[in-house]
């Protein structure tokens, strides 16, 4: 890993060659490397909860809210997981040179296409110190340099984990530059990265909406947005009311600061007298502020507290403990409101009707849709993708989480005999 002696020009070009070397790998060696970043990981716990001791009381200090400051904390559990994350990448099936299809034409050549890396990899994120090694370790197992620009605010906690891991990686015989971290917060950084077109092949911005505008003011680069999670769950007239109470309790309050969580329930009239009184009931003990509309506060039961929801509420990602609240005609009335107001990443419907599952399914447009589950699984942890870099909306490409494959372009390799076209 390099620093920030260098000019962010130098750094690229450091990672670009050290992608050449990182792409005739072989397997083997780039999941070594990423076993022993998961043991210095696990060995500088100590070092690594001060640095980030340090993270959060200036985050506090400085303002940050709730949801920040649990995305920027972190514990022995978390660093634990971001250990056992980086073993689970590396337990993985290599993506490099898999081969996807393969012909011979009538001539006698032969054409296989395979997966190959990307080649410089750039992850641009706030205030989370565990994508330093979840992108570190995705982008080794698939043959990519990472250029890792994290924030000012992770700065302390970012800088321990990429040294620890440049050690990881150096011992392991890959190129230093295989994993760079680039200072963090200036402005001048991000449009370096963003039309360094000649050394960087991808952007992944992880962040809130101003990080993915200052980016799109700029960049040349090809970028997929890790984008923000409007999700949805509703409680169809078919529902088990049961299993809706506790998936919508699990998807809100489980952990409402991230992308994931859900951010508005929407409920069929047939089942709301019966539903929402206990369910908000639940959900006002978890400590959740509830935006209603009309028929929804309606039904809210006695000393249960509501406020009225308006448009905006239900087009924005709280990353808190507030959620909004509508009641809905129909299925279809549901799946309009979700394209009114989603964005994209993960909605989920509660029914025990096949045709209304199927039906939400195939009309929602969402990077993933669930059937009587929480939207909390949509993760590429729990995918069984080992870890991710960021949950995509977009549709070109990547969709969903951000895992190997993700990270791979292919390529035609063709083999003849002197076959010439004539």
């Amino acid at each position: 890993m390099s620093t920030n002696e260098q000019s962010t020009t130098e750094l690229l070009i450091a990672a670009k060659e050290a992608s050449r070397v990182l792409a005739g790998s072989s397997g083997e060696v780039r999941a070594a490397a990423i076993r022993a970043i998961a043991d210095a990981v696990d060995a500088g716990h100590e070092e690594i909860l001060a640095a980030n001791a340090l993270d959060v009381e200036a985050g506090k200090v400085s303002g940050l809210d709730d949801a920040l400051i649990d995305r920027l904390t972190l514990t022995p559990d978390r660093i634990r997981g971001i250990a056992e994350g980086a073993r689970a990448v590396a337990d993985l099936e290599d993506p490099v040179d898999e081969e996807l299809e393969g012909h011979r034409l009538d001539n006698g050549l032969e054409i296989r296409k395979v997966r190959r890396p990307l080649g410089v990899v750039a992850v641009v994120y706030e205030a989370r110190p565990n994508v330093t090694i979840d992108s570190a370790v995705l982008c080794l197992r698939s043959a990519n340099a990472a250029v890792l620009r994290g924030s000012s605010t992770a700065a302390h906690s970012n800088a321990v984990l990429a040294r620890l891991a440049s050690a990881a990686i150096t011992a392991s015989g890959l190129p230093a530059a295989a994993v760079t971290l680039i200072g963090g917060g200036r402005r001048e950084e991000l449009q370096e990265l963003g039309t360094a077109t000649d050394l960087v092949d991808l952007i992944i911005p992880r962040g809130g909406a101003g990080l993915k505008k200052a980016l799109e003011a700029v960049a040349t680069v090809p970028v997929i947005y890790a984008a923000a999670g409007n999700c949805h769950v509703y409680v169809d007239a078919e529902a088990d009311l049961a299993m809706a109470q506790a998936i919508i309790v699990n998807a809100k309050v489980q952990r409402p600061g991230v992308c994931n969580a859900a951010e508005s329930l929407l409920v069929h009239e047939s089942v709301a007298a019966e539903f929402l009184p206990a369910a908000l009931g639940a959900l006002a003990a978890e400590g959740v502020e509830l935006r209603c509309d009309g028929r929804a506060a309606a039904l809210a039961g006695s000393g249960v507290e509501v406020v009225s929801a308006t448009d905006e509420d239900f087009a924005t990602e709280f990353l808190a403990p507030i959620l909004s609240i509508a009641v809905v005609d129909s299925a279809d009335a549901a799946i309009a409101h979700i394209g009114r107001f989603g964005s994209g990443h993960s909605e989920a419907v509660v029914t025990s009707d096949r045709d209304v599952a199927r039906q939400f399914q195939a009309e929602v447009d969402a990077a993933c849709v669930y059937v009587n589950a929480s939207t909390r699984f949509t993760d590429g942890a729990e995918f069984g993708m080992g870890a991710e870099i960021g949950i995509s909306t977009q549709k070109l490409h990547a969709r969903g989480p951000i895992g190997l494959r993700e990270l791979t372009t292919f390529t035609y390799l063709i083999d003849g005999d002197g076959q010439i076209r004539g």
